[in-house]
């Protein structure tokens, strides 16, 4: 292995895997390496699904993230780089039988010296900790047009923060695949949620957001891939002299349908439910099979939130999140839009939202945008834009509003 990688310090930490800062030995380049513990045959199909959509993208879009190397960790001190277009086949086999691959005996193992090494500075403890929640199944079937004048709402108990297909079991035995880690492109502006709630509003850098994402899923689509889990905490920033450079991330729900256009794209449906409540389109709430339109509906609940700085603090933690959503009642009860719209698809959303919740504010988005934002966010997937349509609109709406 020509490229040695020295880890510096854990940045982040998700439902299936560990992000450590580090670096390539031979040319001090900053990289972000993932860790992804091969514990669950439902986990490794996830990470197997994101290494082939990242192998896709081949670097080829700039507010895509790029893929440098991959590595497969079969013992304490043993990694391998994984051959090019091909996925490791004990692995493959764990997902097709539901059951990892348990240890070789220690006197079968080999030993060599490992491509990554750890400074005595880096973090401990390197083992995931799967983070499974439940969503809440209440719907609901009004807004109330008196929305309550707060600052930052509060999400209510006991709400999910994300489906997944993943599912509760036993510890496994041990494993010959410890582990795959992702070297990726680092960027240094963190999420979305954090490089825009950490600066005062600024419509230039909520513009250049806005399109570069919808670049990156109209490129994501052409290739077949729907990315099924769009969200702020899934789009990386990096800081450049010239703004912020978006770059979508993680695509371990993503699904790939190679050589297909886009328009049969939007006609090959889906079945899991997957996704994050606050971003999931009515359809995927409803259990109903749905379509790479499903991503248009997160697109859209994200531009709607990024444009007017709507936020939530979600419970039991301090920060906020960008997020659109309704209120039910005078009860104050933050509901997702998607759920909201399965319970009613003749749902009213005032775009854009008429009171003030913490200033400063942006300016309101202006008609062509909120006419664009509803079609996005429409019940019905067919009445929503195509991404290719959605990249066209999106730049006309913002120059005429612009006037």
């Amino acid at each position: 292995m020509e490229e040695l990688y020295t880890l510096e310090k854990e940045v982040g930490r998700g439902s299936y895997g560990v992000v450590f800062e580090g670096h390539i030995a031979k040319t001090g380049q900053k990289v972000a390496i993932k860790r992804l513990p091969c514990s669950k045959p439902e986990c490794i199909e996830l990470y197997l699904q994101e290494i082939w959509a990242m192998r896709a993208t081949a670097k080829n879009h700039v507010n895509v993230i790029a893929l440098h190397s991959c590595l497969l960790q079969t013992g304490p001190r043993t990694l391998k780089p994984l051959t090019a277009g091909k996925l490791p086949g004990q692995l493959v086999e764990s997902v097709l039988k539901g059951s990892v691959a348990k240890a070789s005996p220690p006197h079968q193992r080999n030993h060599s010296q490992s491509c990554v090494r750890r400074r005595s500075t880096s973090v401990s403890g390197l083992q995931d900790r799967t983070n499974t929640m439940q969503t809440g199944a209440k719907l609901q079937d009004k807004v109330d047009p008196n929305w309550p004048d707060v600052s930052t709402p509060k999400r209510p108990q006991n709400r999910g923060r994300k489906r997944s297909m993943q599912r509760h079991e036993d510890p496994p035995a041990p494993l010959y695949c410890v582990a795959l880690w992702l070297v990726m492109e680092y960027c240094d502006g963190g999420d979305l949620n954090h490089f825009l709630l950490s600066r005062l509003p600024d419509n230039q850098n909520n513009h250049a957001v806005v399109r570069q994402l919808c670049s990156a899923v109209a490129f994501l689509h052409s290739l077949g891939i729907t990315h099924r889990d769009l969200k702020p905490d899934n789009v990386l920033v990096c800081v450049t002299s010239k703004g912020p450079v978006v770059k979508v991330a993680d695509f371990g729900l993503s699904k790939m349908s190679p050589g297909v256009s886009e328009g049969e794209l939007t006609r090959q449906h889906f079945s899991s439910t997957c996704g994050s409540d606050f971003y999931m389109a009515p359809e995927v709430w409803g259990g109903l099979t749905y379509t790479a339109q499903a991503d248009i509906f997160s697109l859209g609940a994200m531009f709607w939130a990024v444009l007017e700085r709507i936020t939530f603090v979600e419970e039991g933690t301090t920060q906020e999140q960008l997020g659109a959503y309704v209120w039910k009642g005078r009860s104050g009860r933050l509901v997702p839009l998607g759920e909201a719209l399965w319970e009613n698809a003749e749902l009213h959303l005032s775009i854009p939202i008429k009171f003030r919740r913490a200033p400063p504010l942006p300016p309101p988005p202006g008609p062509a945008t909120c006419t664009l934002l509803l079609d996005m966010l429409a019940a019905d997937p067919d009445a929503r834009p195509t991404a290719t349509q959605l990249e066209a609109r999106v730049s006309c709406a913002l120059e005429e509003d612009s006037h």
